[in-house]
């Protein structure tokens, strides 16, 4: 059995300053073991499907920043599992479009330079489903399945929800995020509620917690 630190989306390198160091706080607090990272651990903001700023960065250099950024992140926890979230995937689907075989693509921890990072679609810890989201909420997720389930990909919701059965007891959870809704990438939801920002720590598969982060005057 473990405790499990999930971080939610870092959509990097247009993560909060400070969600790391909240993040690395949780898992010495809660004695965490694993750490999971719940999708979109980069932006790829320059290979959007949506209008992308004029003022943005190009593809190199937001590449390169977000690289240098999860070098911290990478230091900090040397070993993970991250989901693969919509943003991560956006430039392989992209070569995918344009029937560049599969054999011309780098792997995720290549180039990101994370060597100790596992990349999947979800996985199971202790009967507990991670996965990134984007088929729904936790909510409706762990109804549909009966199984306990984490997910982000919905930066403006953050909570828990238990389901019970005749046999089963069952949560939901919706972990937040880690993102800055100021910078330019995160336009597009301008007009949407601010995101929620935190993390969530399953303990033993049975206890899951959500953590706030204390975000003052932002």
């Amino acid at each position: 059995m473990s405790n499990v630190l999930c971080c939610g989306d870092l959509h990097e390198p247009f993560c909060l300053d400070g969600y790391l160091e909240f993040c690395q706080e949780q898992y010495r607090k809660c004695n965490c073991d694993q750490v999971v990272f719940i999708g979109d651990v980069i932006d790829n903001h320059y290979a959007s499907y949506h209008e992308t700023d004029s003022q943005a960065m190009g593809g190199a250099d937001e590449l390169q920043l977000a690289i240098d950024k999860i070098a911290r992140w990478r230091d900090a926890f040397p070993v993970a599992t991250v989901i693969i979230g919509n943003h991560d995937r956006m430039v392989m689907r992209k070569a995918q479009s344009s029937a560049i075989p599969t054999a011309w693509i780098r792997e995720y921890k290549e180039v990101l330079n994370v060597p100790g990072w596992n990349f999947v679609e979800d996985i199971e810890i202790d009967g507990v489903q991670y996965l990134h989201g984007e088929g729904g909420t936790a909510r409706t997720r762990v109804k549909k399945d009966m199984q306990s389930t984490v997910q982000g990909h919905l930066h403006t919701q953050f909570y828990i929800e238990w389901v019970v059965g005749k046999r089963d007891r069952v949560f939901g959870v919706q972990v937040g995020c880690g993102i800055d809704h100021k910078t330019y990438a995160m336009a597009y939801a301008k007009n949407f509620p601010k995101p929620a920002i935190g993390c969530a720590v399953i303990v033993d598969g049975f206890q899951p917690i959500t953590i706030p982060m204390d975000l003052g005057t932002r």
